[in-house]
Parts: structure tokens; sequence; C-alpha cells
């Protein structure tokens, strides 16, 4: 097995499953844990309900929260674990605004994650999750948050198209984009170890490898 990357994130859409791989990797790793703190968050259900008002207020609580949460984590070493895996990265913050926000509201929020992205770490490994939306959307029923199910395939499908602008231009670090639409990782043990692989079985160069 491959030296493991000191700090993984798994990214991917509404429902793809990424904070429940993170549970299972960390869990069979001991690797340390950053979940996206996001239940508490009072925007939230508001902007599903009226995504024009809440918008801006809800993706400046996140950024704010996710600055926080990452600096503190990453910037803390873990004698125990040095191996951190996460089930966001700090630019997800910017493909959601550019899908939530209006053109104007997007350029002065563009400002401020710019700033504000110099001081969060690069990932050593960036792995996105890719299910098709009607798999997202048979998801988020199955998981049944309230606030979640006047979420609308088309909204799925324009964050879809804003994670694949993104990768276009990433060059920082190594992204692995992988289909997970006919995975299910977490009833079938070869669906599982093939991920697990896919993190710690292979080096990749900076950009985008699609798997």
């Amino acid at each position: 097995m491959e030296e493991q990357p000191q700090y993984i994130a798994i990214e991917g859409n509404i429902g793809a499953g990424k904070s429940t791989l993170v549970r299972m990797l960390a869990a069979e790793t001991g690797a340390r844990v950053v979940l996206e703190e996001f239940a508490d968050n009072p925007f939230l259900p508001k902007f599903y309900a009226d995504p024009k008002k809440y918008g801006f207020q809800l993706e400046l609580s996140f950024l704010a929260e996710r600055y926080r949460q990452l600096n503190s984590h990453l910037k803390q070493p873990e004698l125990f674990s040095p191996t951190t895996i996460a089930d966001y990265y700090f630019v997800k913050s910017l493909i959601f605004a550019r899908v939530t926000l209006a053109d104007d509201e997007f350029a002065l929020y563009r400002q401020l994650f710019d700033i504000i992205w110099q001081h969060i770490p690069l990932p050593t490994l960036y792995v996105y999750l890719h299910s098709s939306v009607e798999r997202l959307m048979s998801n988020i029923a199955m998981r049944g948050r309230e606030y979640e199910q006047s979420i609308s395939p088309e909204y799925l499908t324009d964050i879809q198209q804003s994670y694949r602008e993104y990768f276009k231009t990433a060059d920082k670090f190594p992204i692995v984009v992988v289909d997970t639409t006919k995975l299910d990782f977490v009833r079938n043990i070869a669906d599982y170890n093939y991920l697990k692989n896919i993190i710690w079985g292979r080096t990749y160069p900076k950009g985008v490898t699609y798997l």
C-alpha cells in the first residue's frame, strides 16, 4: 500500500454518499475525520424554501463555517492520525455559490472567497464521487431529510455542471473523478475496496484524472 496522503478531500453532489464513505475509510484506517457541519445552519431550510431570498446569506454562512472548521483542523497536527479525511473541500463554497447566486452577488462573494482561500491548505488528494441525478434523487429521498425533499433534478444538474467547469481549470493538486452511479460501497465490499484502492493504491498527477 502506498504511503497515506496527509489530507484527503472526498467531494460530490448532494446525496453522493461522501460523508458515509469518509466514515467508513476513517473507521478502517484510523484517520482523523472532518465532516461538514450543516445541520444547525438556520439558513438551509429557508434557502430550500426560497433560494433567491436566502441564497447569499446561506453561502456566506457556509463560507465562514468551512473556513473556521478546516483552518482549525488542518493546521493542528494530530500525533496519532497523520491522515485527515474530509467530506468537503473549501472550493465547494465557490462551486455552489456559482449556481445559487445572481451575478452581482457572486462577484462580491468571489472577492471574499479569493481572500480567504489563500489561508486554507491544499488537499494531497481530492476525490469526486460522480453519480447520475436519478441516483442522487433516490439517495436524497431515502435518507429523508425534510428540508432536502424540495431539491429539484435541475438544481442537482446545475451543481454537477459547476463542478465540471471547476475541473477544467483545477491544476494545483491531484483530482480523481470516479463514477459511482452503479456502485454500492455501503453494502458491497468489492465496491468499497475499489474506492479504497483508488485512494490509497495509486498515485496521480496534479490536475484531473477520470476513472
